[in-house]
């Protein structure tokens, strides 16, 4: 297919904006950065209401400082912790969540959570504030930073809900929700359906309750009997969460989940996944007839970094297993992940 011809008037804009950039000094991801300005200025024309404006205005503000803050810390693995803001201290989820988030920070991790009272603040209390960032939200009610992080760098405090949870799922290598109000549901179903649709990373999603709990118990049971039995949900997509009732538990859930697996990207139709360990050829070919339903042809193979991937420069250190996988049963891959992290 024939690439459109720019007019001279589009040729002036691209020069212009490219001047602009010039102006600023350059930096990373000029092409990317100039078709956001040039995005920009289509909103001139494009949006008349002046308060979809202010939404994208404020949008882009917060989602460039929120990169700009977490880039420092990109090599850290790191644990969002979702619950309710109205947990008390002397309630038993909020002594466990202290609990989990010391001994995830024991492991190297680093702590996220949303800066608030509650099961938030008990995670940075577990974490330290050096382990720990806080995205907080502006509500006209119980969401004022909590003393932790007050006057902590890593705190962000965010206009809007989609800003702040695409930062908490953006920066996650893993999730863990306590018993909560609708907005942890939300959490939680959202960080669900990514990982159900391909839209996020897969990642360890776990679902605490305190030994004796029925609080996700009771949500599992709802699903299982509402959503599977009428065939709105499969089977597999179970393998995307995990339940637990101790921190221990769910500091090893979350930490054999990156044993072998490192990461995954698609190249073009190929599914390419990083690994510790690389699987012998006759645990490939194992695995790969374990897996058949999810591979749409071809064969699961090893293979050198592509050009892509090269070009990248990400985890070209480690051993990789490729296929093309169907994009769709995304908890038969996470379940496949675990077979990989017991090789």
């Amino acid at each position: 297919m024939r690439k459109k011809s720019r007019s001279p008037e589009e040729l002036e804009l691209k020069r212009k904006i490219q001047d602009l950039i010039d102006l600023k000094g350059g930096g990373c991801n000029v092409p990317l950065v100039a078709d956001i300005i040039e995005n920009a200025l289509k909103i001139l024309s494009d949006v008349e209401s002046r308060g979809d404006v202010r939404v994208i205005q404020t949008a882009l503000r917060e989602l460039r400082y929120a990169f700009k803050l977490f880039a420092p810390y990109a090599a850290i693995r790191k644990v969002t912790i979702f619950g309710s803001a109205r947990t008390t201290p002397d309630n038993p989820e909020y002594k466990q969540a202290i609990e989990f988030a010391r001994r995830i920070a024991d492991e190297g991790w680093m702590v996220i959570t949303g800066a608030g009272p509650g099961i938030m603040q008990a995670g940075h209390e577990g974490a330290g504030c050096e382990r720990s960032f806080g995205a907080n939200i502006r509500l006209p009610w119980e969401q004022d930073s909590n003393p932790v992080m007050q006057k902590d760098e890593k705190l962000i405090t965010f206009k809007y809900f989609f800003t702040r949870k695409l930062t908490f799922l953006r920066h996650s290598d893993a999730i863990v929700l306590f018993p909560g109000g609708f907005g942890t549901l939300d959490e939680g179903y959202e960080a669900i359906t990514l990982m159900q649709t391909g839209k996020s990373r897969l990642i360890p999603l776990v679902f605490m309750d305190v030994p004796g709990g029925t609080y996700w118990k009771t949500w599992y049971k709802h699903t299982r009997e509402h959503l599977l039995r009428k065939k709105l949900i499969s089977e597999s997509d179970f393998y995307l969460f995990e339940m637990v009732d101790s921190a221990d538990e769910a500091v090893r859930r979350i930490t054999r989940f990156y044993r072998n697996y490192r990461s995954m990207r698609f190249v073009r139709d190929l599914l390419v996944i990083r690994l510790r360990y690389a699987p012998s050829a006759h645990a490939l070919h194992g695995l790969g007839t374990d897996f058949q339903d999810i591979i749409s042809s071809g064969t699961m193979e090893r293979i050198e970094p592509t050009p892509e991937e090269l070009e990248e420069g990400t985890d070209l250190e480690y051993p990789r297993i490729a296929f093309i996988f169907n994009r769709r049963d995304y908890g038969r891959l996470r379940q496949m992940i675990d077979v990989l992290n017991s090789f």
